[in-house]
């Protein structure tokens, strides 16, 4: 017994002691960005395809806006991933915004909204723009009661919100459970990480373990969405206070904003709060600044030294996160 108990302890410790294999490494740095497999829905308003088809409607109404002439949409426009191609969106009295307007890509999976975090939930969200003035400028009993006179929507509330029908928390709450519908479809690197060898290139390959390696991006951009949703100061010029607007106590909230994910990147320049980088190479560029030095800045942020053979790569997995089918059929709206 002693003699085969020391021989399987030698066994045992040779095999921890053995090296890994460098597929073994990549299929560690893989794991974490596995798609999930369930959109996660709230208790108080789960999922159903009725409502889902209500709050898309909404989504593309503009009758939700104070001069009807401004949807949801307008801003988060689905051929531009959810976003629009302007360093600020466009607000219903056709005044650019301050800010560009995030993506609701893969909404479902952040908990907390706006580039400054002020909201807790997608409802409350979607309550921001539609009554802000700069913004849709709707007031809600009017939004109601323009709805009500509408035959098709008024038996749709009435049939998912029994008792309630139209209301502001009714309309929030189908335009919330879309947006949780809206998921960044499979990309090719998505598909590498399952196993296929052939779907991204030698240079993306070489990009992702340089965006977990020597460029240290993962360090903020984790998941499967490439976010962390905290909020970090990275030294853009601004005027902007970002987040210490909502958190004053915290000195480095200030210049901070949310880290975006990555999905469909591809679609959704230009890129930063403020829309400052017209594409992947300008905010690439930017990084390999390192920033404006300033106390509030992140100290994950640093100068990156990247080779111009390391760049190409880097852009290469960008481009990789980029869904190869991305279709939204434009809902028909009842009159």
């Amino acid at each position: 017994m002693r003699l085969c108990l020391s021989a399987t302890i030698a066994a045992i410790s040779a095999c921890l002691s053995a090296p890994v294999s460098a597929q073994e490494n990549v299929d560690k740095l893989k794991a974490p960005y596995r798609r999930p497999n369930a959109i996660p829905f709230p208790e108080a308003a789960p999922y159903s395809p009725q409502m889902a088809t209500l709050g898309k409607m909404l989504f593309f109404d503009p009758r939700l806006s104070g001069k009807q002439n401004i949807s949801c949409a307008s801003c988060h426009n689905p051929s531009f991933g959810f976003e629009v191609p302007l360093p600020g969106a466009i607000g219903a009295a056709n005044t650019p915004l301050p800010r560009k307007a995030p993506t609701v890509l893969n909404a479902a999976w952040t908990p907390i909204f706006f580039w400054d975090g002020r909201a807790p939930s997608l409802e409350i969200q979607a309550q921001g723009p539609i009554t802000a003035d700069l913004e849709m400028d709707g007031k809600f009993p009017e939004i109601v009661a323009r709805l009500n006179e509408i035959p098709e929507y008024k038996a749709r509330f009435a049939q998912l919100f029994p008792g309630r029908g139209v209301s502001q928390d009714s309309l929030l709450t189908a335009i919330a459970t879309y947006e949780r519908t809206i998921v960044s479809g499979w990309a090719p690197f998505d598909r590498w990480v399952e196993g296929d060898e052939r779907a991204i290139s030698e240079e993306a390959k070489r990009g992702f373990a340089l965006f977990n390696g020597k460029a240290a991006c993962a360090t903020c951009h984790s998941g499967w969405n490439f976010t962390d949703n905290r909020f970090h100061d990275i030294g853009v010029p601004t005027k902007d206070i970002g987040r210490a607007k909502f958190d004053a106590d915290d000195p480095k909230a200030r210049y901070a904003f949310k880290t975006p994910g990555l999905r469909n990147l591809t679609y959704r320049a230009p890129f930063g709060h403020g829309g400052q980088f017209p594409d992947l190479d300008a905010i690439l560029a930017f990084y390999e600044t390192g920033g404006v030095e300033r106390p509030s800045k992140s100290p994950l942020i640093r100068k990156l030294n990247l080779t111009p053979t390391e760049r190409q790569d880097l852009l290469a997995f960008l481009r990789s996160l980029t869904a190869e089918k991305t279709e939204t059929a434009l809902p028909n709206l009842p009159n």
